[in-house]
């Protein structure tokens, strides 16, 4: 049903039928939270058979890993994550638990001293290209340091190239740009190849112009036949622009969330510069639990049968949003849209411009937790207000099927009554 084609009349019905509804949904003091993209406890359980990798009688290659040193990371997890990557073990750096304190680590050092011996960063005004909706955090790191950000919109392609090559060609002043490449957060979309490869071989007017590609899901499919994404790092190289890419992941949502590993992943010139730094902030992260994370993890195959495990936990939560969602705003609604993500741990759900943050709202006032609208968007500012991202991850089955009637709810509520506004 196109509920923009209904008379003032049916809207007001519809409307007092739906604030009924709310209204009872007050009633039962419900608290549910559906705002991060955190795993659950059934996820988390999946890996417990890691904390019997290492025990007391465990025999530690040498150097002994119980020491101090390899500030680079134990050469076998190196290994496994250039595979994972694609890229070559000393093109990697395996680090402590945050991919995220990476990306920061890497924003401050470039600010600071500049990019493989270039001039700082911080030396003048400096911007990023954020492709909307997008990652609050990485939004929360500009925003940290002053960096002021330009949006560019998402496509299902990735990020609308036609802009980006415009801008950074033009900009010297421009320094970097978000990526999320597969499954991106929130949309779910995966970048095309194109897009990849336009993304490696486009003009930059600033010679230390980066990439900084958080390949947060690189491996987490709902489905036996995930999205396939190129080689950023193998394309850059082929096009004599390695040094531009910094490629972050981690093991967080495929372990233990906050005890994991996180790998940087970058040219030879780019390591050997982070490495230079890095030697003075650390005499080496913790290898033991790197370790253990081999030891479990073992090959790209064994982390194909975990992330199918992953999958099976939490895929029927993505397939009851596309099930509710659809029946509910299906066919043309001109209330509500979605993406279909065949992976990652995000839905971007946008409503009938002017209502986000209303149906924000109304969730709170009924017990429902969603991600702060704006959030998606630098600054918090979601021009168009119509954005909403969905984490369907961290709920139970049953405590998500009803977080989706509350917010069913709340978005008829929210564009009823400005639908009704409109035909005052």
């Amino acid at each position: 049903m196109n509920y923009t084609q209904l008379s003032k009349e049916e809207l007001q019905q519809a409307l007092d039928e739906q604030n009924k509804v709310l209204a009872e949904i007050k009633k039962r003091k419900i608290s549910l939270d559906i705002s991060r993209g955190k795993p659950c406890s059934e996820q988390l359980d999946i890996t417990m058979a890691m904390l019997d990798m290492v025990n007391s009688s465990t025999q530690f290659p040498k150097p002994d890993y119980r020491n101090y040193g390899i500030v680079e990371g134990i050469p076998e997890l190196r290994s496994l994550f250039a595979k994972v990557l694609g890229v070559e073990k000393d093109e990697t750096i395996v680090c402590g638990n945050s991919s995220l304190q990476l990306m920061y680590d890497t924003i401050q050092r470039n600010m600071q001293f500049g990019v493989c011996g270039g001039k700082p960063w911080n030396d003048g005004k400096i911007k990023f290209i954020c492709p909307v909706p997008g990652y609050d955090r990485h939004f929360a790191i500009c925003n940290h340091f002053g960096i002021e950000m330009i949006n560019v919109p998402m496509t299902p392609a990735g990020p609308n190239m036609d802009l980006v090559e415009t801008l950074v060609a033009a900009d010297e002043s421009i320094k970097g740009i978000w990526c999320i490449p597969k499954y991106q957060n929130p949309t779910g979309y995966t970048f095309s190849d194109e897009t990849v490869e336009r993304l490696a071989k486009m003009n930059t007017a600033a010679k230390d112009f980066r990439i900084f590609w958080d390949n947060a899901y690189c491996v987490h499919d709902l489905y036996e036949q995930g999205d396939k994404l190129a080689n950023v790092m193998a394309i850059a190289k082929e096009a004599g622009t390695a040094d531009r890419i910094y490629e972050f992941a981690s093991t967080s949502k495929i372990t233990f969330a906050g005890a994991g590993v996180a790998v940087i992943a970058a040219s030879r010139n780019n390591i050997a510069d982070i490495l230079s730094h890095m030697k003075f902030q650390t005499i080496g992260f913790n290898k033991v639990w790197q370790y253990a994370h081999y030891l479990y993890l073992q090959s790209p195959e064994h982390i194909a049968e975990i992330m199918a495990k992953q999958a099976a936990v939490i895929r029927p939560k993505f397939e009851k949003f596309e099930e509710v969602f659809s029946e509910e705003f299906g066919e043309g609604s001109g209330i509500a849209q979605w993406t279909k993500p065949r992976g990652g741990y995000f839905i971007s759900l946008d409503v009938m411009g002017g209502c986000a943050r209303e149906v924000g709202r109304l969730c709170k006032s009924a017990g429902l937790t969603i991600t702060t609208v704006g959030d998606t968007f630098p600054y918090g500012v979601d021009d168009r207000d119509t954005n909403i991202r969905i984490a369907p991850t961290y709920a139970s089955e049953e405590d998500f099927a009803q977080a989706l009637q509350v917010l069913v709810c709340c978005i008829k509520v929210a564009c009823f009554t400005k639908l009704l506004e409109q035909k005052a």
